[in-house]
């Protein structure tokens, strides 16, 4: 489910926030994971690398 601006948010950990099931990615305590960004029709800007995805940021 998109943002009210239309970015996402994407949450990562062992439990579904309550109300954010929709956008969750299940983890495994105490495993490692990575993540990889599949992009279908880039634009012009991944090309010439003035637009990137931003960084995680912890949200407890």
């Amino acid at each position: 489910m998109a943002n009210d601006d239309g970015s996402y948010t994407i949450w990562f950990g062992p439990k579904a926030p309550k109300g954010k099931g929709g956008n969750w990615v299940q983890t495994m305590p105490g495993k490692g994971w990575n993540t990889l960004l599949r992009l279908y029709g880039p634009l012009q800007p991944w090309f010439d690398k003035t637009w990137k995805p931003g960084d995680f940021e912890l949200v407890k």
